[in-house]
């Protein structure tokens, strides 16, 4: 599943999660999936919620009252969720924004995940693939590369894909040693193969 669905011209983004309560007075603990956390979660925001059918909340939008940080984790307070008890209705939830699918974000060098999924991925001139969807990981996000030998993932960072030209539509890279080579060498039948022994000496 990707962090976004199509909606005409518009696409629904997922910008942030509610983890958790925090405190007594309506706060949560905020799991961010944005770049542009100050702007998604301005004072006054409304987002959309992605919740159960059977969720009190479900159809409904609440408003930022305020972001803040505790030990540099982020921390949202909404209005109208004023005690613990009902933030713990809201908990998991998803929260969702409209954007126009042609707009990239304000950041430089910054993209939606949209906007990457089905570039054409470019190594040292030649196509080897296409972004099938980004990855969010704990320590950095990767992009998901379908190649005609497997599926590999690339940390997204300006060493390993420092060009993204999404009206081109393609993305430069620059991988490290063996990590495409890895695939092609697993499925090469050509090859002999190498005994245990041979294989642990040549780590």
């Amino acid at each position: 599943m990707t962090w976004w669905t199509p909606i005409s011209n518009k696409t629904t983004l997922r910008v942030g999660r509610l983890v958790k309560a925090h405190g007594l007075k309506g706060a949560f603990k905020l799991e961010l999936y944005t770049d542009s956390p100050d702007v998604r979660f301005a004072p006054g925001a409304v987002l959309d919620l992605q919740v159960p059918d059977s969720s009190p909340w479900f159809g409904k939008t609440v408003t930022v009252k305020e972001l803040r940080y505790y030990n540099q984790a982020p921390v949202l307070f909404l209005e109208d969720v004023e005690d613990r008890n009902l933030a713990e209705t809201l908990i998991k939830a998803i929260l969702l924004v409209n954007a126009d699918t042609e707009v990239l974000p304000e950041e430089p060098d910054a993209w939606y995940d949209h906007q990457l999924i089905g570039l054409k991925v470019i190594r040292d001139g030649q196509e080897i693939g296409k972004v099938v969807r980004v990855d969010h990981l704990p320590a950095q996000d990767c992009l998901a590369i379908k190649t005609a030998t497997g599926e590999v993932l690339l940390p997204f960072i300006k060493a390993f894909a420092p060009s993204v030209d999404v009206v081109k539509g393609e993305v430069q890279i620059t991988p490290p040693g063996g990590l495409f080579e890895e695939i092609a060498d697993e499925d090469s039948e050509d090859e002999p193969a190498v005994d245990s022994d041979q294989a642990q000496e040549s780590e």
